[in-house]
């Protein structure tokens, strides 16, 4: 199984480290792309060098790189996520815009009919932003803002993010531990 993970510069990088850390885990090959902003973001909000981060990963690429396998259609895969996902990155997505790696990936997984997971980081939302995360989920691409969900009493911040991002693996159809479904026992 391949996943390609991206992470952009908005706010909740540690949505696609915990991401990256649970599919390594898993021993799950990732595919893992960093914006110039993302790459910021990581370290303000995680501590994390971009070397640190890409140790997570089977392969990294930076945005630039539009060389790269995940730019193909001929790249099989059996999802992406961006988490998390900038507005600037979600109208990109929207319009067809693939001038960088992110939105390449973004464009071919929506064209080869692939599971297209974004965690939109933004609030309050704008119609602009509602008609574009419309426009892709009428397209099939799965909008997944990480709110948090709180029936299972959240100890820490981490338990919020294992929520979400287990939520993710859900939609993947990867099977894994994170976070307590409804009707389970709490932590």
């Amino acid at each position: 199984m391949r996943i390609i993970v991206a992470i952009t510069g908005a706010s909740g990088a540690i949505y696609g480290i915990t991401l990256l850390e649970q599919l390594r885990l898993l021993h799950i090959e990732t595919h893992f792309i960093y914006s110039p902003w993302g790459v910021k973001t990581i370290a303000l909000e995680t501590g994390l060098t971009l070397d640190q981060a890409t140790t997570l990963s089977s392969y990294c690429y930076p945005a630039s790189d539009l060389t790269a396998p995940v730019a193909s259609g001929s790249f099989l895969h059996q999802g992406m996520v961006v988490a998390p996902c900038s507005m600037k990155t979600l109208a990109a997505i929207a319009c067809g815009l693939a001038d960088n790696l992110i939105t390449r990936a973004a464009d071919v997984t929506i064209k080869e009919r692939r599971p297209l997971i974004l965690m939109v980081r933004e609030t309050p939302l704008s119609a602009i932003h509602l008609e574009n995360m419309l426009k892709l989920a009428r397209l099939g691409v799965t909008i997944l803002p990480p709110v948090p969900a709180f029936y299972h009493r959240p100890q820490t911040i981490q338990h919020l993010v294992d929520q979400t991002v287990g939520r993710a693996l859900d939609l993947l159809g990867i099977t894994h531990n994170l976070g307590v479904r409804w009707g389970e026992k709490n932590h």
